[in-house]
């Protein structure tokens, strides 16, 4: 179960909320602006599994898990995704793509170990045997002809001879000429939202505001300089679910039910119906 920011309250909304540098712009604001909300923060991975648990009521989960949950909503048109290189999911191969045998993938991803693998196959031929990368784990940890590293540790420097470093955002995109969607802020069934979901949207446009400040706060956590962390937050994320974002999201979730990632024609379910940007 994921950490707790404060006490139990069986009253409050339980909220889950991504560790990594990418989600400071959606949750700095959030306890101020969410006194609804019991706020704890997790892996992505760890944070699935507890929403699917019913330990918690929302949390930002990767994308495919949306599509792998029949009932879930999404809540907010607050997101995390990217129109171009992201800096923070890469995949480093050590060997040409087309002689890929074996993939180590980060145990806190979901969504781009499905994204990496739709991309191996789609492009390549390529479907390798696939490893695990435990959370905390580095390139060091595994011999794989590949390694697919996400969040805070794909932005740190590496070091090492690699045969390709792909930006999956970059590769994504220059394949589909289309956004990438890789978290959400989801629902499962039956919850009461009680506001949250108006919360959420103004937490984000609130963090927004405050990018400066989170850069200068998070950089020296991560060990990257600031204007490298605000160049991140600012210039290759992007923080609101809008028509081309949907559209990026449904040709992906389409892909993974081709594959067999997730089920056949999954459709965007919304917190209290439809809605468009």
């Amino acid at each position: 179960m994921p950490e707790r920011s404060e006490s139990p309250n069986l009253n409050k909304i339980r909220v889950g909320a991504v560790t990594y540098l990418n989600t400071r712009p959606l949750t700095l604001a959030l306890a101020e602006l969410a006194p609804q909300a019991e706020i704890v923060y997790d892996h992505p991975s760890r944070l699935a599994d507890a929403l699917a648990a019913g330990q918690l009521d929302v949390a930002t989960i990767p994308s495919i898990e949306f599509a792998r949950h029949p009932g879930y909503t999404i809540v907010s048109d607050a997101c995390i995704a990217c129109d171009g290189p992201v800096r923070s999911v890469k995949l480093f191969g050590r060997v040409p793509v087309e002689d890929l045998h074996t993939i180590a993938l980060d145990e806190g991803s979901r969504t781009s170990a499905v994204l990496t693998l739709i991309l191996l196959k789609e492009r390549f031929g390529v479907t390798p045997k696939i490893l695990t990368l435990p959370i905390g784990g580095s390139l060091a940890h595994t011999a794989a002809d590949a390694v697919l590293m996400i969040g805070d540790r794909g932005m740190r420097p590496t070091s090492g001879v690699f045969e390709f470093v792909w930006d999956l955002g970059e590769e994504w995109s220059r394949w589909t000429g289309l956004p990438f969607v890789f978290s959400l802020w989801t629902a499962r069934p039956n919850v009461d939202l009680r506001g949250l979901d108006k919360a959420l949207g103004a937490a984000r446009d609130a963090g927004l505001r405050r990018l400066v400040e989170i850069a200068r706060k998070e950089a020296p956590l991560i060990g990257i300089p600031e204007e490298d962390c605000l160049s991140y937050l600012r210039d290759h994320l992007e923080f609101r679910l809008g028509r081309r974002q949907r559209r990026g999201l449904e040709h992906f979730f389409e892909l993974a039910g081709r594959h067999g990632f997730a089920p056949a024609k999954v459709k965007l379910a919304f917190y209290g119906g439809d809605s468009t940007d």
